[in-house]
């Protein structure tokens, strides 16, 4: 289906699922990613099916609000949502297959986690990481910027950023002095210092090109291609 872009900054509605609900589609799924420009941590895809029957406010793309407002909101959300789920693809993956095929894989695991299946699939972004393989084109739209105007995007937005960041602050415990509870994986000064100093930790991605810098005993992993693939 052809992609979709919807400018702006005005608060996220419900205009597009319910033009889809006009036309007969009964299960409509917001998808959205976080993770993919981390250094350290998995790559994570949040899907959310809302409810028809209610409403919370205060819902917009997930890097718009404060960590503490994301946190507040995660609960109703969840609450709210007919179903919803996070699947992810691990550092490891990531490695193993680049990141294309990596955040496929974690949008199969988002789609294979709900309790319902989808009529419509709605993605944030300008390339259907969805659909082939895994679902009919014909049943899904990518929407540019579309966080910041599809209620259900931004809602899947919330859900995968707090679950990611809960998982980087556990982390965090593990490997003192990456600053994985702030940070959450991704380049900082901090992150980039303790890099030098220790080494990569077991949760870095071990395929990237920052890893060329980084004075270590290891050997960087051939990237895999990044070709927009499927997964078998």
């Amino acid at each position: 289906m052809a992609r979709q872009r919807n400018p702006g900054r005005a608060a996220p509605t419900l205009a597009l699922e319910n033009q889809f609900f006009s036309q007969g589609y009964d299960v409509i799924v917001g998808l959205d990613e976080v993770g993919r420009g981390a250094w350290a941590g998995p790559l994570s895809v949040g899907a959310a099916v809302l409810s028809r029957e209610r409403r919370v406010n205060g819902v917009r793309d997930s890097k718009q609000l404060s960590e503490a407002r994301r946190e507040l909101l995660f609960d109703r959300i969840a609450d709210w949502c007919m179903t919803w789920s996070v699947g992810h693809a691990s550092h490891h993956e990531c490695d193993e297959l680049g990141m294309s095929a990596a955040q496929r894989l974690a949008a199969r695991r988002a789609l294979d986690g709900l309790s319902v299946t989808p009529d419509m699939v709605l993605m944030d972004g300008s390339w259907d990481f969805v659909g082939g393989e895994q679902f009919p084109t014909d049943r899904t739209q990518t929407i540019v910027k579309g966080d910041t105007t599809v209620l259900s995007i931004a809602a899947a937005s919330i859900l995968a950023k707090v679950t990611r960041d809960r998982m980087m602050r556990a982390q965090a415990e593990n490997y003192p002095g990456f600053d994985f509870d702030r940070n959450k994986g991704y380049p900082c000064p901090k992150h980039q210092c303790a890099l030098r100093g220790y080494g990569p930790t077991p949760i870095h991605r071990r395929s990237w090109a920052f890893m060329d810098s980084i004075p270590w005993l290891g050997t960087r992993i051939q990237p895999a291609s990044n070709l927009h693939t499927t997964v078998s």
